[in-house]
């Protein structure tokens, strides 16, 4: 099936509200749910596909993220997509649950198939702050951190039972690690599944749990993280790094590390997006002589660009491709260098300096005709536009 816009896939606009993208997803699970569609693979993937856009949509920040890069935006899964393309039928049944008020495994009127896996435990992810310097960002970098989180115990091997102990099919859910009820609503008789608490949802019990860890497959160490950063990233941007987060108890699945991008100031450029804007201070001779100017790039290499004579105040150059790159290639190319050009003053002259200025005043070429006042004052106008 051909991926669809997430706010095509439930029906609602770009400005709808949580509660509307809720009910538009609750309309749409209910009408494609695998028990009232059994063997119907048309629905299980439209099903599934309703799931990944609430996924997105519900979540505040992988909804801005969405809205502003697309598919190719950094989502849960880093800078390669959302978390909703690998969801599997677990995952899906849990969230559907949770909309109910509970783990709908399925409908008894409808089928009342739906039934779980035990779950394994997934750790906790992590939260780190980097801050770039534009010309880190240019490029891309590899940070190292060194991180203390959970991991696994490394007397038990993560399994939470001392050698030689063995684990048991849980008395109450009896491997399942679900509980199910059974109530009346509106569609008819609807079964919720619980996790069990006997297990807590893993379907087995240690008997003689590890000394170590006390049972949890899990102690604190240290661990150093090579982190790939991707060129192109802005300020409030997440990269996202699968696995490296705290390990999940019993041998279960590692949490994620994610990290917010931060930027340093810099003294040369300012930053517009993916153009860089810089600021070219000309001395009065060359503006009104006109000569060839050296730029600097953020690269660390200078461009030799040439300057026509009688150059205006808040000239604008722009030099196609100088800029930053768009994140993992999305967007147009490399962004602009963006010269704004503006003319130095001297504060204080020498005797023979006034003399030779004064000569100039009265001459008509000092002053500025009409034309050349409006592009000034249009340019003027444009800051505030």
């Amino acid at each position: 099936m051909a991926k669809r816009d997430y706010y095509e896939v439930l029906g609602v606009s770009k400005d709808a509200s949580e509660d509307e993208i809720k009910k538009a997803y609750r309309k749409i699970a209910i009408k494609y749910h695998p028990d009232r569609n059994p063997g119907n693979k048309e629905a299980e993937e439209k099903f599934k596909e309703a799931a990944e856009a609430y996924d997105v949509l519900h979540d505040a920040q992988k909804r801005q993220q969405y809205d502003q890069f697309g598919f190719n935006g950094p989502g849960a899964g880093g800078f390669g997509g959302f978390s909703g393309a690998s969801m599997n039928m677990d995952d899906i049944f849990s969230m559907f649950g949770d909309i109910f008020g509970g783990r709908a495994g399925g409908f008894g009127g409808f089928g009342g198939g739906g039934q779980r896996r035990p779950q394994q435990h997934r750790g906790s992810d992590l939260r780190l702050k980097v801050k770039l310097s534009l010309s880190e960002v240019a490029t891309g970098v590899t940070k190292k951190f060194k991180v203390r989180k959970d991991m696994t115990c490394s007397h038990c091997h993560g399994s939470g039972a001392e050698a030689g102990s063995a684990t048991e099919t849980c008395p109450t859910c009896h491997g399942s690690g679900v509980i199910t009820h059974t109530t009346q609503s509106i569609f008819g008789m609807m079964q919720t599944q619980g996790v069990c608490p006997t297990c807590n949802g893993e379907g087995k019990v240690i008997k003689n749990k590890c000394k170590h860890c006390g049972g949890t497959g899990v102690e604190k160490g240290e661990e150093v993280v090579e982190i790939n950063i991707p060129a192109g990233v802005a300020e409030g941007m997440v990269v996202n790094v699968p696995g490296k987060g705290n390990a999940g108890q019993h041998n279960g699945i590692n949490g994620d590390i994610q990290v917010f991008i931060e930027e340093e100031e810099n003294d040369t450029f300012v930053r517009d997006g993916n153009d860089l804007i810089y600021n070219l201070l000309l001395d009065f001779p060359t503006a009104a002589l006109g000569d060839d100017v050296e730029i600097p790039t953020i690269e660390g290499t200078k461009l030799k660009v040439k300057l026509e004579a009688g150059t205006q105040p808040g000239k604008t150059l722009r030099l196609r491709g100088k800029g930053l790159p768009s994140v993992q290639g999305y967007g147009h190319g490399k962004g602009d260098l963006i010269v704004q050009v503006s003319v130095y003053v001297p504060k204080t002259l020498s005797k023979d300096e006034k003399e030779a200025l004064k000569k100039f005043k009265s001459s008509d070429n000092f002053k500025g005709d009409a034309a050349t006042k409006r592009t000034i004052f249009q340019r003027f106008m444009n800051y505030f536009s």
